[in-house]
């Protein structure tokens, strides 16, 4: 290795610049990596491109000559396609390089990906997120990993701008996903709850900020009331977090409950609130739209929706 090798900027990928992609693009820019970035959505790889990004027209553009390669996209189909599909990543990476699986999925899948990734070469982190979009602009996610040492070791940095907290969870791809879906399930079903409970405060006749008031500070309340009900408040469901989000990942989660012929009752029946919400049209709004489900359902009167 020459001595330009080992000085220039480290190099990063990333796949996938919507509300969370493109505040860990930025953040890793921010913290001296060269990075590229590619969107399907074309307004996506220009609003990077202001931010001081590069854009690339494929997944593999982004992917050449990076020492990271970080995957923001949705699920484990679209993953498979930017590592696999044509202009995918697989081959563009270089040997040794790291792929940062950030999606949502089966732990199952992501261990197929990882072993068919790593088959070639390159290294495989199964890295699910949390902390929302504006956290991720701040560099300041929760990062639920799991991988090889080495994995780990070339991720290192990268993964230090982009997160505030790194969980190493294991040796083995899929570990990582299993945390994810724990906290999709529990996510999921609070989300439903505070929609069911500011329905009903409604349909009784409350003064619905006295609610939010007095339960934020009681022992009723959880981190999805305090952050979501103030959506519904202010008629606002633009989507931070898709009601399709949740009809997938509890989808995933009373698959994988099956297998383990482990019974999910709770999960199933908010499953059921957010596929009658996306039913009734609400499926690309924000995740606190559930309630307008529950409100359609009973009659109750909620504050009016904005323009979504």
């Amino acid at each position: 290795m020459d001595s330009t090798e080992e000085t220039r900027p480290p190099r990063a990928g990333v796949i996938g610049l919507g509300s969370m992609g493109l505040g860990m693009a930025l953040s890793l820019r921010r913290a001296g990596f060269t990075v590229a970035g590619y969107d399907v959505v074309p307004a996506a790889v220009e609003r990077f491109a202001a931010g001081g990004g590069r854009g690339a027209a494929l997944p593999a553009e982004a992917a050449a000559g990076a020492d990271v390669v970080v995957s923001v996209v949705v699920n484990a189909a679209q993953t498979e396609a930017v590592l696999f599909g044509p202009g995918g990543v697989a081959e563009a990476m270089p040997e040794g390089s790291v792929f940062v699986s950030s999606a949502t999925m089966d732990p199952a899948v992501a261990r197929r990906l990882a072993a068919r990734l790593e088959a070639t070469g390159r290294l495989y982190l199964d890295a699910p997120i949390s902390g929302g979009a504006a956290r991720a602009m701040k560099g300041e996610l929760t990062v639920m990993a799991s991988g090889s040492p080495a994995a780990f070791a070339k991720a290192h940095a990268a993964l230090d701008a982009m997160a505030v907290k790194v969980h190493e969870l294991g040796d083995e791809p899929g570990i990582g996903a299993s945390f994810k879906m724990i906290n999709q399930l529990l996510a999921g079903v609070h989300i439903a709850a505070a929609g069911e409970a500011i329905a009903l405060a409604a349909k009784l006749g409350l003064d619905l900020r006295r609610v939010y008031e007095v339960i934020t500070g009681s022992a009723g309340n959880s981190w999805m009331f305090e952050n979501r009900v103030p959506h519904v408040l202010e008629g606002d469901y633009r989507p931070l977090s898709a009601i399709e989000i949740f009809v997938k990942d509890l989808g995933i989660i009373q698959d994988m409950a099956r297998a383990e012929r482990f019974p999910a009752p709770l999960a199933a029946a908010a499953l059921q609130m957010y596929l009658a919400s996306a039913g009734l049209g609400f499926g690309r709004d924000d995740d606190a739209s559930v309630a307008r489900t529950y409100a359609l359902l009973s009659g109750a009167t909620l504050p009016e929706p904005k323009g979504t």
